[in-house]
């Protein structure tokens, strides 16, 4: 009996630390790590070192909503807690760590709130973070200019135009935040280059200039907590060069004619993956440059991929000029479903955080929505265990002239402003020329 409420006195401290996390973002994840590799060695009833060694690489691994949700099955299972709502537990702590966000209601209820005016030309990237607890978008488009606003206040804070071309793809780093505490941009150009800019300063840092052709995308891998920046260009190759000291690391250069060039490039971790004017997409491993699956079925230029992520981690989806959006297994290298409907390029397609509710178990936020833009000036949503007619479309502006690019923002509301109306996630897209935000 004295042994079971030691047990109950430790599940009340841990749901503690979860709560704390939640409303004050502290939650002590090395502590608890250095406390569970402390306990291993202490205790015969915990797991053994290979099992605590595949969790630790989860946990490099995955985001940190999923590093919580591992500790948590973690500590469930090493405490060894024989009681018979343990299943429950799981359930409730888990609903602390992920947030639902119900497809209906927005689909309802979302509006147009914002427009962002100030590029001249098509907007080809956008990109949003917070720093500072502040929270801010980045843009790049064909003008030539990569810009910064803050969201809160809807004003445009600096613009760089130090490239002589398009501008193909913007990025924040989280590298030099973190290490540095220096607010950056990555930015990619039709000029063969790419320039990092600490936009507080408004001051250019480096420019890797090791591409002969455009480079049309970027992304920052997890690897080292983003420390890796891939880069894919017209010239055949993908890059992996240093956030540090842009020296390149790695270059592949397996394309053996023009045709091949990269159109666009995403990462997840440990390997990228490429979207080509060939028609395919490719899956490489970032240390070693090797090709390890190749994904065959669009029918024109593949203008975007993007890889998923927790249930959907082994997928990866894929618009292209063929109209058509498709999401791939990853370890079959099969097609999984194919999405029909718009009316022209498919320029952007995107992971959304929305569940359909049609299940009486909706347990870790678990998405089954996709959506994706096009030049048929349309956003469509779509359900990713069918392949039937969309769930929803929203219609951009009579200005917008197609939907090129398009994240998820889920912003924080201000205590000054009803604009938000309570919701968690907006969508934001770049079109002709202006930013809009929908919530």
């Amino acid at each position: 009996m004295k042994f079971l409420f030691v047990k109950v006195i430790i599940m009340a401290i841990f749901i503690h630390n979860i709560i704390n996390f939640i409303l004050f973002q502290t939650f002590p994840f090395h502590i608890i790590e250095d406390n569970i590799k402390r306990k291993h060695k202490k205790s015969q009833r915990m797991t053994t070192l290979e099992n605590e060694e595949q969790i630790s690489t989860q946990l490099l691994k995955k985001s940190k909503e999923e590093e919580i949700e591992i500790i948590i099955q973690y500590w469930l299972r090493t405490l060894k807690i024989k009681l018979g709502w343990i299943y429950d537990f799981d359930k409730l702590v888990v609903n602390y760590t992920a947030r639902v966000f119900i497809f209906d209601t927005f689909r309802s209820s979302s509006k147009l709130l914002k427009t962002l005016n100030g590029h001249k030309m098509r907007l080809y990237s956008i990109d949003y973070s917070t720093f500072d607890d502040s929270q801010f978008i980045c843009s790049g488009a064909a003008d030539n200019t990569v810009r910064v606003w803050n969201i809160e206040t809807n004003n445009q804070i600096q613009l760089c135009n130090e490239h002589s071309a398009w501008v193909y793809c913007v990025k924040f780093s989280s590298y030099y935040y973190h290490t540095n505490h220096r607010n950056v941009i990555c930015s990619s150009s039709n000029n063969k280059n790419i320039r990092f800019w600490d936009f507080k300063h408004n001051q250019q840092l480096q420019a890797f200039n090791g591409h002969t052709d455009g480079v049309c995308g970027i992304e920052f891998s997890s690897f080292h907590g983003g420390r890796y920046l891939c880069s894919g260009s017209r010239d055949n190759t993908i890059c992996t060069v240093w956030c540090v000291d842009i020296s390149p690391l790695q270059n592949n250069n397996n394309y053996g004619d023009k045709s091949n060039s990269i159109g666009v490039i995403g990462g997840n971790g440990y390997t990228i993956c490429s979207g080509s004017f060939d028609k395919t997409i490719c899956l490489w491993d970032i240390e070693t440059t090797k090709q390890l699956n190749v994904f065959k079925a669009h029918k024109h230029f593949v203008k975007s991929v993007k890889y998923g992520s927790n249930e959907l981690l082994n997928t990866i989806l894929s618009g292209a000029n063929d109209k058509s959006v498709r999401l791939w297994d990853i370890r079959s290298s099969q097609e999984i479903q194919v999405f029909n409907g718009h009316k022209d390029w498919v320029y952007t397609v995107e992971y959304s955080p929305f569940v359909i509710k049609n299940s009486s178990e909706v347990v870790g936020g678990s998405s089954n929505v996709i959506c994706s833009g096009s030049r048929d000036n349309t956003i469509r949503f779509w359900d990713i265990r069918s392949n039937k007619n969309e769930l929803h479309v929203i219609n951009g502006d009579k200005e917008d002239d197609g939907i090129y690019c398009l994240t998820f923002l889920q912003l924080q509301e201000s205590k000054k402003s009803n604009d938000y109306r309570g919701y968690d996630i907006n969508l934001c897209y770049g079109s002709s020329s202006q930013i809009r935000i929908w919530g």
